[in-house]
């Protein structure tokens, strides 16, 4: 028999794995991509911690469908930030539910713990998650490290799995995950907390100003990861790098709607909204040559785009920091 895991990579999704293989049941875990899991791409990381918990691995990448169907019209809300945890949670389910026929799986798994979450993994929550992927009848879901806290699945009550090997984790402490982690003598996995964009107040603060301005697409999600970000009295946006990870990442985009700025001095690289007008695109190579290596009472030819722009920077990098998206 075989089941479908949701995997993360985190130490609970891992432990889910683990015990169906110690019951003879085989998993393939299934890493959904909606593009906001992390800023840098894991899928290597969380293969590997698949085939250590025994499980076979696919990633599938929803991130079209992710945004047109769930991130900006969840049934049941958002969080504390920008993140539709139940709609979402919902969303991986009912992906899974499609995918049990095709991988010949009975049922699924998942690391969920009850109460670990605020949002997503209460009882009430878990519940509406069932009815989001339509599994309140079949009751397909299994979620071994809680299982003896809530209603047996039907893989419990159809014997296919044994209801007294399961457990019944609650909450936030984690001891006993990290003692069965020790067990399986598994150092390489992911710390416990967010794994997810969306949960924090920063990367929430660039996505709302951003669908305030313009329409959001696939192409956007990875320039919301990187640099320091400004809204221009123009309303156009500029994006600032950082440290070296930022311009390297920044330079890899690929988006059709921002231009680079490019300095005449040792600095960040730099993207800016094409629409942006005169005045924003001044403002903008004032900015990014405000972060560069240059001095205030000095000149500079900076190119935005294809057009030469000759500005000063900032006496003070505060004064370029009154236009930043968060405020500080």
């Amino acid at each position: 028999m075989r089941a479908i895991s949701l995997f993360s990579g985190g130490l609970d999704s891992m432990l889910a794995v683990a015990m169906m293989r110690e019951q003879n049941i085989d998993v393939t875990a299934i890493y959904i991509k909606t593009g906001f899991g992390s800023t840098k791409d894991v899928t290597h990381e969380v293969k590997k911690r698949a085939e250590m918990a025994g499980a076979d691995f696919l990633d599938i990448d929803v991130r079209e469908e992710y945004i047109k169907d769930i991130l900006f019209d969840p049934v049941y809300g958002y969080g504390k930030n920008f993140n539709p945890c139940i709609d979402c949670h919902g969303y991986m389910f009912k992906i899974a539910r499609a995918m049990l026929a095709k991988l010949d799986a009975s049922f699924i798994v998942t690391g969920e713990v009850v109460g670990q979450r605020p949002m997503s993994q209460r009882a009430e929550a878990l519940r509406q998650v069932s009815s989001l992927a339509g599994d309140r009848e079949e009751k397909l879901i299994l979620r071994p490290l809680s299982a003896k806290l809530l209603e047996p699945s039907t893989p419990e009550t159809e014997g296919w799995v044994e209801r007294e090997r399961l457990l019944d984790i609650s909450g936030r402490n984690r001891e006993r995950q990290l003692a069965m982690a020790a067990e399986y003598g598994w150092e390489d996995y992911e710390s416990p907390g967010g794994g997810c964009l969306l949960t924090e107040p920063a990367f929430s603060a660039k996505m709302r100003d951003f669908i305030e301005h313009e329409e959001f697409a696939v192409e956007d999600i990875e320039l919301l990861k990187y640099g320091r970000h400004f809204r221009l009295p123009g309303a156009s946006k500029l994006v600032v790098g950082r440290n070296r990870e930022d311009n390297e990442a920044l330079l890899a985009i690929e988006n059709e709607d921002y231009i680079p700025i490019r300095l005449p001095v040792t600095g960040p690289f730099s993207l800016l909204y094409r629409g942006a007008g005169e005045e924003d695109r001044r403002l903008a190579a004032k900015i990014a040559l405000s972060y560069g290596r240059s001095t205030p009472t000095e000149s500079y030819d900076v190119y935005v785009g294809d057009e030469s722009y000759r500005v000063s920077p900032f006496k003070s990098k505060s004064e370029a920091q009154r236009y930043f998206v968060l405020g500080k």
